[in-house]
């Protein structure tokens, strides 16, 4: 697609705070259009890994609700139609009925797809000590 330039990079900053709002509202339709259907999420926590189709199971059952996506730092990569986006925040909500609060960081690879939106590829998660 040519050389990477401030837009590249701006409509993947807004890609990845648009997947934080998509989390935050439980939207799943939002989510089935910002994950590519290839998808492996890492939960650093317990190592386990999780498809496309499991995350938006949890958003649609409602197991999971975010309260609160709070961004301290963002950094944005892009190369071509690829990119990666590194989160630090803080998350609180409920999962399965228990309530958590976490201060998380996030590494999401992206690509730019034919018709030039981004989508998830390939995520971690770990949670960063206070």
């Amino acid at each position: 697609m040519g050389t990477v330039g401030r837009d590249d990079t701006e409509d993947l900053r807004r890609a990845e705070r648009g997947l934080q709002a998509a989390q935050l509202a439980a939207d799943a339709d939002a989510l089935d259009r910002l994950l590519d259907d290839r998808l492996i999420f890492t939960l650093g926590m317990d190592g386990k890994t999780y498809s496309k189709q499991d995350d938006l199971d949890i958003q649609r059952s409602g197991s999971q609700q975010l309260t609160r996506v709070d961004e301290e730092d963002l950094q944005v990569f892009v190369e071509g139609d690829t990119g990666v986006t590194w989160f630090l925040g803080t998350l609180a909500g409920e999962i399965g009925g228990e309530p958590f609060g976490a201060r998380m960081r996030y590494t999401r690879t992206w690509l730019r797809d034919g018709s030039g939106d981004w989508r998830v590829i390939a995520a971690h998660a770990s949670s960063v000590p206070e």
